[in-house]
């Protein structure tokens, strides 16, 4: 099955949520202390994939046109508007904290980064799906660790991922006949840089630092994709 990859990486996640929560009856003072080793790991996590960049200024393009792009369409309200839908559907007892928080932040960290591109391609070129069952591993501890804080939302974050990863595997025949290896490459150092700094933000997000809307950075990966392109060619 081309999509085993992504549907193992998708249960592990939900599972990993769903164990975490029988972690969260933790005292406050020790769930504060383990909310801040969280954000310094996801921080460290981010710094690392921002260095995969060879073309820093592409980055902060990204970054900024994104900031606008997202600000313009108000992403994080509408991710925000999702997150209370959410929550109305779930009973009170299951909720833990928002459910928004939870969702956008294990989405980012589970979507960005260089495994989800290259795994998914793998299964579908080569249905070769090693990687993203090592990918579905480390993010089905990831969620074990973010739900125990968060809640239940990063259960949620599931279905992105498998709409990303799946759209990736079945058109990954196309992707490789018209885009050129170096180009791909090129392409995956510096989304896997941008989204670095996007889950930065989140590790900042979650020490209590910042109140960056990392939703509204989003369109950055969409930019990233036009201005190597455009470097590529140009």
């Amino acid at each position: 099955m081309i999509l085993f990859g992504t549907v193992v990486n998708v249960l592990l996640i939900v599972a990993g949520a769903f164990i975490g929560r029988f972690l969260h009856n933790i005292p406050e003072r020790m769930k504060e202390t383990v909310m801040y080793g969280i954000g310094l790991a996801v921080a460290v996590i981010g710094i690392q994939m921002t260095f995969e960049s060879t073309q820093i200024l592409i980055v902060i393009i990204s970054i900024v046109v994104g900031a606008v792009i997202g600000e313009w369409m108000d992403l994080d309200k509408k991710v925000n508007d999702l997150g209370h839908w959410m929550e109305s559907k779930i009973p009170a007892s299951d909720k833990g904290p928002g459910i928004a928080q939870g969702f956008v932040t294990a989405t980012l960290i589970f979507v960005v980064g260089s495994m989800a591109i290259i795994g998914a391609i793998d299964s579908g070129l080569r249905n070769d799906h090693d990687v993203l069952v090592m990918k579905g591993i480390i993010d089905g501890f990831t969620a074990i660790i973010l739900s125990s804080t968060l809640g239940i939302g990063v259960a949620f974050a599931a279905i992105p991922v498998f709409f990303y990863q799946g759209i990736i595997t079945l058109f990954s025949t196309q992707i490789s006949r018209f885009v050129p290896d170096d180009l791909l490459n090129f392409f995956i150092s510096e989304m896997t840089a941008t989204g670095g700094l996007m889950i930065l933000a989140i590790g900042l997000n979650l020490i209590g630092l910042t109140k960056v809307r990392v939703a509204n950075l989003i369109p950055g990966i969409l930019v990233v994709g036009v201005a190597v392109t455009i470097v590529h060619f140009f």
